[in-house]
């Protein structure tokens, strides 16, 4: 299964590497840096246009792109979301050409809310999370989205873009897309106490409910955040929720047990996950054969998951 994962891109290959073989780090290295010349992320370096944007646009394609008479659904052909997908790619943001491309943004993309430079955010928190996600990994300054963001923490501690119309109940999606920013903030810069407060709350109010039961009856939130989905842009789902729990480097917390029960079961004979899901719209290029085949996405991430799941001690629950 590990010989199937590494017959793969670069962009998988340095990740397996890294996180599932324990390969010396010249190796890791070397494979990371083909990204920029070769295969998917080379690709979406190509294509960036002229004016420092994917597609024309922010969040969604400029005029002139051709996308709505293409396909249903939201595009993933701008620029947030592809420099989201590089940032899922591990795509070495010291190598010369992506930081090109990141000044080229920095410089050039504004977002289609009010025309706010990229790295200064707009007005939705799961925008503005994944601003600070990109901006952190980057190496670009978004201190004022963050500070911005923990102004708009609800009381249940997490965090809705629906807030700004009257909503006081927080949103799973717009809560991981601010979690994974406010982490790798935190982790780029060791994030200010307020920071790492308002990120700790927000783990609270996903683990409250066991990453997937809403909290007042105890069903699931929505049936299809039980499905893997690879990319998975804005949306939440248990896999995505395990990852972030993964990347704090924190031990497993018992309220997650359920969660990972589920993504054991899907495990199939041959150690692999099936892509279950996929989110409509426009793609740049197809990575995987397609939901309900084997995807090296998915089983990539479960095994990482699952390796840091069984080495890490457990926290115990609270009496």
């Amino acid at each position: 299964m590990i010989e199937w994962l590494l017959n793969s891109d670069p962009a998988i290959r340095w990740q397996v590497l890294r996180d599932l073989v324990d390969a010396p780090s010249g190796d890791v290295a070397r494979e990371r840096t083909r990204m920029a010349t070769e295969g998917w992320g080379a690709c979406l370096l190509d294509l960036q246009g002229e004016d420092g944007q994917w597609a024309g646009g922010a969040c969604f394609p400029g005029t002139g792109i051709g996308w709505r008479e293409e396909c249903s659904g939201q595009p993933w052909i701008s620029t947030l979301p592809v420099m989201h997908l590089l940032y899922e790619y591990g795509i070495d943001p010291l190598n010369d050409r992506v930081r090109r491309a990141v000044e080229m943004v920095r410089e050039n993309c504004r977002w289609e809310h009010a025309g706010q430079r990229f790295f200064d955010g707009e007005v939705e928190p799961c925008i503005n999370g994944r601003a600070v996600l990109l901006g952190a990994y980057f190496g670009q300054e978004v201190d004022g989205i963050v500070d911005q963001l923990l102004t708009e923490q609800l009381t249940d501690g997490g965090w809705n873009c629906e807030a700004e119309n009257g909503s006081i109940r927080s949103s799973f999606h717009s809560t991981i897309n601010v979690l994974e920013g406010l982490l790798a903030h935190e982790q780029m810069t060791g994030g200010s106490a307020e920071a790492v407060a308002a990120r700790r709350r927000g783990e609270e109010y996903l683990l409250e409910r066991s990453l997937l039961r809403r909290k007042s009856t105890g069903e699931f939130v929505n049936v299809d955040w039980l499905l893997c989905a690879f990319p998975t842009q804005w949306h939440y789902d248990v896999l995505r929720g395990l990852e972030y729990f993964r990347r704090t480097g924190e031990p497993p917390d018992p309220r997650i047990h359920e969660a990972m029960d589920l993504l054991l079961s899907k495990r199939r004979a041959d150690g692999t996950w099936l892509l279950e899901r996929t989110h409509e719209g426009k793609a740049p290029f197809v990575m995987e054969a397609g939901v309900g085949k084997p995807s090296r996405w998915v089983t990539l991430r479960a095994l990482r998951i699952l390796k840091w799941y069984e080495s890490a001690p457990k926290k115990c629950s609270t009496p």
